[in-house]
């Protein structure tokens, strides 16, 4: 059975490279075997590689300029080059794979992901994206169609999205964009290691000039494309393996400390305690019902109450408390302070701002009647980010080229075989967007689940990605040939 479907996934991906062709009136010339290897086994081996490159025995960690995090970019780099791209790493870390084509001149087209990782992570998230890129131009360069491709093409991973080590996210891709915030040098990791300090521990200049250096000139990008793994299960329930997406969601964290009166567990009387755990949990409680049911916390209109609950429903407003503590920590004593952090994500900035403002409010409320002290922070922000039409358009049509060649899911006006989709994720392509058009395609990955090393991608979704980015590319080798 498993040689079988070797070779029915064979036949498929030669009739595939084949009506690609055809459809851009090239000839047949191609060596299906290597693109075989290239575009569908290659990319498997290399994501089971990466995701061994870790900082911790036993689990997957590589957060910014870490000893794995340096390791794997030196592992990307080699991978760059056996595409045909000229490597170099910049001041922040992020590693560039680069090759001119036919028109050096031209505005370039971006393609990559992050190179990071959470804590305790699965191996798909941002690597996916980068090894698929690789792949694509790997398949252009083996089919000689690289080198006349009529605008550069750059691979890029960025060194930081997740922000896990400094607390703040996109790193790499702000410094891109010339939207880092320069105060962040100074910011430091839990073992009070700056951020400028860790720079210059890695070889790099580490101040504000040569983060500076690395800015782009929005007018040498096309645009900026990231295949990414969905982290949801939009794409597994309606059974069909690549999205694109519209939108990427609104993002503000906040950072809440209730502060209450320290005392023993066992000798100060319920009735005279000022706890700030009860205040806290009452104020976590809030915000799932006000997150679950916004409308019963406006003042409006019925229409305003509806459209919050279509929001709701299509999952376009979401909060999460993901980080809880407490002082001193211990079963013997009430506590003197809780802290927590709050997330908020919508598709709509109008709506989360109204959440922000009435989750402020609600805790503030909390806080007062049960005599307690809190103090918010805001600790981050992003606006909510379109993806451009014309991207979006055009991976549409490489994705729904590939999959209706490959897939036996069915399609209709009703129901497209490549669905659009929002991000609730935030991804580098926010910051890039200030530089550059972005367009994404999701991958399905199993029960939605990412962050976990549970993630997983179906091998057959790996390669649907990689043909469906090659497609895209082969789409602008003719067209941009034509302009």
């Amino acid at each position: 059975m498993a040689c079988l479907r070797g070779f029915l996934g064979l036949f498929l991906l030669a009739f595939v490279l084949l009506a690609l062709s055809l459809e851009q009136g090239c000839g047949s010339n191609v060596d299906i075997d290597t693109i075989n290897n290239v575009l569908r086994f290659e990319p498997l081996l290399r994501l089971k590689e990466l995701g061994n490159v870790s900082d911790v025995e036993g689990r997957l960690q590589r957060t910014f300029l870490s000893p794995a995090a340096i390791q794997a970019g030196q592992l990307i780099e080699e991978w760059m080059r056996d595409a045909g791209l000229t490597t170099w790493v910049d001041h922040i870390g992020n590693v560039h794979g680069r090759v001119q084509g036919g028109n050096g001149s031209a505005p370039a087209i971006l393609l990559g992901s992050h190179l990071d990782t959470v804590i305790d992570a699965g191996m798909y998230d941002g690597a996916l994206g980068i090894i698929s890129a690789i792949a694509a131009v790997k398949a252009l360069r083996v089919s000689n169609k690289l080198n006349n491709f009529p605008r550069p093409i750059e691979v890029i991973a960025f060194s930081d999205e997740e922000g896990v080590r400094f607390q703040s996210t996109f790193l790499g891709s702000m410094a891109l964009s010339g939207s880092f915030p320069m105060h962040l040098l100074q910011a430091t990791d839990q073992s009070g290691i700056t951020l400028q300090a860790a720079l210059q521990g890695c070889s790099f200049d580490g101040t504000e000039d040569s983060l500076t250096q690395i800015k782009y000139n929005s007018d040498s990008i096309w645009g900026y494309v990231e295949v990414h793994i969905e982290q949801g299960p939009v794409l597994e329930r309606q059974g069909i393996p690549l999205g694109v997406v519209v939108a990427i969601a609104g993002q503000t964290r906040l950072s809440v400390k209730v502060q209450g009166s320290q005392g023993h567990a066992g000798t100060v009387p319920m009735a005279m305690r000022r706890d700030p755990m009860p205040a806290a949990a009452e104020a976590i409680v809030a915000i799932e019902n006000l997150c679950n049911h916004p409308e019963k916390y406006l003042e409006g209109s019925w229409e305003m109450a509806d459209f919050f609950n279509h929001l709701i429903s299509e999952g376009a407003l979401v909060c999460t408390v993901g980080e809880i503590g407490s002082w001193p920590g211990t079963s013997n004593v009430i506590p003197g302070q809780v802290m927590f952090t709050i997330d908020v994500r919508a598709e709509d900035d109008y709506v989360r701002k109204g959440a922000v403002f009435n989750i402020e409010r609600k805790i503030q409320e909390i806080c007062g009647a049960r005599g307690v002290s809190c103090n918010i922070e805001h600790k981050h922000e992003a606006s909510s980010t379109k993806c451009s039409p014309e991207l979006e358009k055009r991976l549409q049509a490489a994705a729904t080229s590939v999959l209706s060649k490959i897939s036996t899911v069915s399609s209709s006006p009703a129901r497209p075989l490549v669905p659009r989709l929002i991000s609730g994720a935030g991804h580098d392509a926010m910051a890039i967007s200030q530089l550059a058009p972005i367009g994404m395609l999701f991958v399905r990955c199993t029960g939605g689940i990412s962050h976990s090393p549970a993630e997983h991608v179906l091998e057959e979704d790996i390669w649907a990605a990689s043909l469906a980015i090659t497609a895209f590319l082969e789409d602008e080798l003719w067209t941009g040939r034509a302009n």
